[in-house]
């Protein structure tokens, strides 16, 4: 069994990256209490755990009943998380984290509250950071390859083993990127702002050129 559990947990450990994904959380989740840091890391993986074992099951049967190719959900990722590069580029988020803060004050004095409301374990870390069209399309393609439970079974373990790992870094990425400090926090999102865009445009060609080119 070794020999599909390695090559299968090698494969999804590149393909998901959880040391990328961390400093993005870190980055979305700048200003957050550890409790919501916490909780935010756990749902972004239990969410992604959900959707690639839902893929890996019944990915190819649920995409063909909607008429869904896998390129216009790549393409379609990548749309999603352009929007959310540029936010983090430009700074947007903090604006209006500024700008809620400061209404919230107003309102209630007595409790504040600023970022706590803000969910972004579904969107973008569940979808696209961490199952997204590749790993989606590499753990569609692990579980195609072995014809019997076992070999899927294993499969699915790498894939547990790794969104473990994924796991064990988002919880990390906030008080490493706090030891940073604010303004080095700050060059830092901008910088992954960036990497996210050039991300996201890679998504969309490769969408369009599969449709196009096969």
């Amino acid at each position: 069994m070794l020999d599909v559990f390695i090559p299968a947990f090698v494969t999804l450990l590149v393909i998901i990256d959880p040391p990328g994904c961390a400093p993005i959380f870190a980055s979305l989740t700048a200003g957050t209490s550890t409790r919501h840091q916490r909780l935010m890391a756990i749902r972004s993986v239990a969410m992604a755990a959900a959707i690639l074992l839902t893929f890996a099951l019944a990915g190819e049967a649920l995409l063909g009943a909607l008429g869904i190719s896998l390129d216009a959900f790549r393409t379609a990722g990548g749309v999603l998380l352009f929007i959310i590069a540029m936010d983090m580029v430009f700074e947007k988020r903090t604006e209006r984290r500024e700008t809620r803060a400061e209404k919230v004050a107003r309102e209630a004095e007595t409790k504040h509250v600023s970022l706590e409301e803000e969910d972004i374990s579904v969107f973008p870390m569940a979808i696209p950071m961490i199952a997204g069209p590749g790993s989606i399309a590499t753990t569609m393609l692990l579980t195609a390859k072995q014809p019997g439970w076992e070999g899927q079974a294993v499969v699915l373990a790498a894939l547990a083993a790794v969104l473990a790992i994924t796991l064990a870094a988002l919880l990390a990425a906030g008080p490493l990127m706090r030891l940073m400090g604010k303004t080095i926090s700050g060059v830092i999102t901008r910088l992954l702002g960036v990497l996210l865009a050039a991300l996201a445009a890679q998504f969309v060609f490769d969408g369009i050129r599969h449709t196009f080119m096969g």
